[in-house]
């Protein structure tokens, strides 16, 4: 996983950002927010990256999913069709649109907070651990193997769960979006993943 660079400011308004994603989620929601922000931060830690800002990418990347489709649709205009077929997966674009007319500038975390949805598009190291953090938080009740391969293995526990996703939908016949076969064959071209898998 690459390294990535140091904080344009420091994160000291961490509790103002707590304060802004829990108004904007129902309180179930911010529950798992939070599983994800604690379990990014960990996986951050145990792989020596920037465990502060995956924390706070995890307390923001959930803003925009409680929003109407109309309002996704507004925030992140459809790139491909699967985008306004299933507004949803818009979310992770619509929280970072968000979080820049707010003022956030941060580019790693903006970057983790997009990509959580369809899967980092490059080996932002912030991004994984989110990415990774959200498929496998506790309070999902799976994907445990992930969470406990991530600690010791960020990419391999990426790897894992990009593949998992992306075998699902095919199995079912889901469109698989555009930006998550990307990240995939990236994961191929590194070797994480076998050509074939």
């Amino acid at each position: 996983m690459t390294r990535t660079p140091p904080a344009p400011r420091p994160l000291a308004d961490l509790a103002e950002w707590e304060s802004r994603a829990r108004l904007m989620v129902k309180a179930r929601r911010y529950d798992h927010v939070v599983r994800v922000a604690d379990l990014a931060y960990q996986i951050a830690r145990a792989n020596r990256l920037d465990a502060d800002r995956a924390y706070l990418a995890g307390i923001l990347h959930d803003i925009a999913r409680d929003l109407p489709d109309s309002e996704l649709l507004r925030l992140a205009p459809p790139e491909v069709p699967i985008d306004a077929a299933h507004p949803l997966a818009l979310h992770g674009r619509a929280a970072r649109t968000l979080l820049e007319r707010w003022g956030y500038r941060d580019e790693v975390v903006l970057r983790a907070v997009e990509d959580h949805t369809t899967g980092p598009r490059s080996a932002c190291s912030v991004s994984a651990c989110v990415y990774v953090a959200d498929v496998s938080e506790p309070g999902r009740g799976v994907n445990q193997h992930i969470r406990e391969l991530a600690m010791v293995d960020l990419e391999g526990a990426l790897a894992l769960a990009i593949s998992s996703k992306v075998h699902y939908l095919q199995a079912r016949g889901i469109p698989v979006h555009p930006r998550t076969l990307s990240a995939y064959q990236g994961l191929q071209e590194r070797g994480a993943l076998p050509p074939s898998a």
